[in-house]
């Protein structure tokens, strides 16, 4: 063997010797890269497709305000019953306070929420559908008013303006009459079971004696 092979031979072997260290060297000083590589390697792949979210199940609901308002005789109403076509109506209330549906028949109406003809009208339908889903809604509100009669000096409808009171409602009729028995006045109120009376004594109304009486659409104030 000449010299100059012997040394070329030399140099190969040392370059194999030092290749492998080199390597590990480098993997050993760079962790983010090899923990890169072998997330991207164990990562399955992705694609474009686009996943679809489940359709929302339908809901039962009422329409805005519907805690707190009161029907009443001449309100136009949709009732929609979900999935059923033949069920859902736009009705009116009658002046007896009721509506006609089918299946149902005569449903009193006046003087419920409309969550509260919800939960009616889903009770009765359950004899009938597995999973009734009912929405009431108002389409068409009547003016809400209330009536003073009896010893008062403008007898009368009066609009009905938020929460308005009884005391609000006879300043509104122009106060009493000579002979009025202010410690005697009833609110009749009509009630899906009849009509309810309301005690208000006018004198400890004025002391702040008593809870007062927010009206409703329809309430007949009554000075004797």
């Amino acid at each position: 063997m000449t010299p100059a092979f012997a040394i070329v031979m030399t140099g190969l072997l040392a370059a194999q010797a030092v290749a492998p260290t080199l390597a590990q060297t480098s993997s050993a000083s760079h962790p983010a890269l090899r923990t890169q590589t072998g997330s991207a390697a164990a990562r399955p792949a992705t694609g474009d497709t686009t996943t679809t979210p489940p359709a929302p199940a339908p809901t039962t609901g009422a329409s805005p305000a519907a805690h707190d308002y009161r029907l009443s005789a001449g309100d136009k109403l949709r009732v929609e019953v979900y999935r059923d076509q033949q069920l859902s109506q736009s009705v009116q209330i009658r002046p007896d306070g009721k509506i006609t549906l089918p299946l149902l028949g005569d449903v009193q109406a006046a003087g419920l929420t409309p969550i509260a003809l919800r939960d009616r009208l889903t009770t009765s339908l359950k004899e009938y559908i597995t999973t009734p889903v009912v929405t009431v809604i108002v389409v068409e509100a009547t003016p809400a008013t209330v009536f003073v009669m009896g010893e008062v000096k403008a007898p009368g409808p009066q609009p009905l303006r938020g929460s308005m009171t009884v005391l609000e409602a006879l300043a509104m009729a122009g106060g009493f009459l000579d002979f009025a028995k202010t410690s005697d006045i009833r609110v009749l109120r009509k009630a899906p079971a009849g009509t309810e009376t309301l005690k208000f004594n006018y004198k400890k109304a004025l002391k702040g004696e008593g809870e007062p009486i927010v009206l409703r659409a329809g309430d007949i104030v009554v000075v004797p």
